[in-house]
């Protein structure tokens, strides 16, 4: 059985515990953003960019009738990052968990507020762009 959101998303604060400094953080949302599998390219399309990042972010969800898989890109690299942190907690979830989340490991990592005021309004974009699609597979699934 997959982990829940919630363990994922226990395990990503006790990432982010290890590091001392924010300088290590970022690197770390970097790393994380490179190991990011790449989005097929016939996604890369404006439909699949999330409206309110500053940077190009495209998103793509896909539903196997069950489980939401994501995939993304991002021109910037700590967007890359942040997205890939959003992926690993929301993916090959149902769309119900999606929609319950509670993702607060966000505020608990910190990130919220050393991200710039538009890259954290980009951060909750990505977030209710997720919830929106796992909306959209429950909605079909009825």
């Amino acid at each position: 059985m997959s982990e829940s959101i919630a363990e994922r998303t226990d395990d990503i604060v006790d990432e982010f515990d290890m590091f001392e400094d924010w300088m290590d953080k970022y690197d770390h949302i970097i790393s994380l953003g490179k190991e990011l599998p790449l989005i097929d390219e016939q996604y890369k399309v404006e439909d699949n960019l999330i409206k309110g990042c500053q940077s190009r972010v495209w998103l793509h969800a896909d539903y196997d009738g069950e489980k939401v898989q994501f995939t993304a890109d991002s021109d910037a690299i700590i967007t890359k990052g942040i997205i890939a942190l959003m992926i690993r907690a929301l993916s090959d979830q149902t769309p119900q968990a999606i929609v319950d989340a509670d993702l607060s490991f966000v505020d608990q990592i910190g990130l919220k507020e050393h991200l710039s005021p538009t890259r954290a309004n980009g951060l909750v974009s990505m977030i209710k762009q997720m919830k929106f699609y796992a909306l959209a597979f429950q909605s079909k699934q009825a």
